[in-house]
């Protein structure tokens, strides 16, 4: 495992953005931050390999030596908080007791996280992320998207960022907030106070196009696209394209699925928490199923129940109108 890296508390001004009753929140970013810091600097210099190390999670996903060794670090920065009752993740796929101090005054967490989205990009040196869910309480099955405190996303690229969202429940306003951090040598620094998504968007970023062949709704949304002149802002990576929705302020990522060609997001891991982040900045999300025939209302990410942990479902993230002509077409 990598040494963890100093310099990685959280600035003072979100602090003072928490609500008081969300004890032990701040020290469980801290954290989480400090786990970012370390995979951002060790990707950077190399201590992480892409190979492939024989072994599957048990999603059936074969394991890289990145995958694995990511997945420790967070593992390790949320027992040392304190406050985590349990935590799961892509690849570690069981909630799994994290050390929980019960003369805490904080009635804890529970966190969910994929330690590395974007395996499949990593090795063409494409931009990856950290996604990180993080639900008040014990426990992490039957809950939903909304529940959250908060969640993040943190983006390996040429910098080091982080999208977070802290929702109206661990606010002192009562207001959900979505805002940049960005990791300098020995701090995180607010880079962007507030992420703004306009209704309208003229960007798309359009995941899983094999389900067009034998989804007439999807491809005619595509089509629609096209033929209006959008701009084409998609580079495989669910975080970086997420991101720059909320960077531009405007645009729209799908993720539809077909008879022939499911969905593969996980609501827990991956789906929910960028819902909250997208919410919070504006914009809206809308889930769609991921079988054929599966009954699914196209409602926000946020509202789908989390009824195990390998839930998958399709996704429609970005500005609202956008999210809206995705329901018309794909519903």
């Amino acid at each position: 495992m990598a040494s963890f890296i100093k310099g990685s508390n959280i600035p003072l001004e979100v602090k003072e953005l928490i609500n008081n009753d969300q004890v032990g929140l701040s020290e469980l970013l801290d954290q989480l931050f400090l786990a970012c810091r370390t995979i951002g600097v060790t990707l950077r210099d190399g201590g992480y390999s892409n190979e492939k190390i024989g072994t599957s999670n048990a999603f059936g996903d074969n394991q890289l030596d990145v995958d694995v060794k990511t997945d420790a670090v967070i593992f390790s920065c949320l027992r040392d908080s304190k406050v985590v009752h349990v935590a799961a993740s892509e690849e570690n796929p069981l909630e799994i007791d994290c050390n929980f101090k019960s003369s805490s005054l904080s009635k804890g967490y529970s966190v969910a996280f994929d330690p590395l989205d974007g395996s499949s990009i990593v090795d063409a040196n494409f931009a990856v992320g950290t996604i990180v869910g993080i639900w008040p309480g014990n426990g992490l099955i039957n809950r939903t998207g909304k529940e959250q405190v908060a969640s993040f996303v943190c983006m390996y690229g040429p910098r080091v960022t982080i999208a977070l969202a802290l929702n109206n429940n661990a606010t002192k306003s009562g207001q959900a907030i979505s805002m940049e951090l960005t990791m300098l040598p020995n701090e995180w620094i607010i880079s962007r106070p507030k992420f703004n998504i306009s209704p309208k968007g003229k960007t798309f970023a359009p995941g899983n196009l094999r389900a067009t062949a034998d989804n007439s709704g999807y491809k005619g949304l595509i089509s629609y696209w096209i033929d209006s002149k959008y701009t084409l802002r998609y580079s495989g990576g669910l975080v970086p394209d997420v991101y720059h929705i909320l960077i531009k302020g405007e645009g729209v990522l799908s993720n539809a699925s077909s008879p022939a060609a499911k969905a593969k997001l996980r609501l827990l891991f991956e789906a929910a928490p960028i819902a909250l982040i997208i919410e919070a900045a504006g914009g809206s999300s809308c889930v769609c199923p991921t079988e054929a025939a599966e009954k699914q209302d196209p409602v926000s990410l946020l509202e789908v129940v989390i009824s195990d942990l390998d839930k998958r479902v399709g996704v429609c993230y970005g500005s609202v109108e956008e999210v809206e002509r995705f329901k018309s077409y794909v519903f």
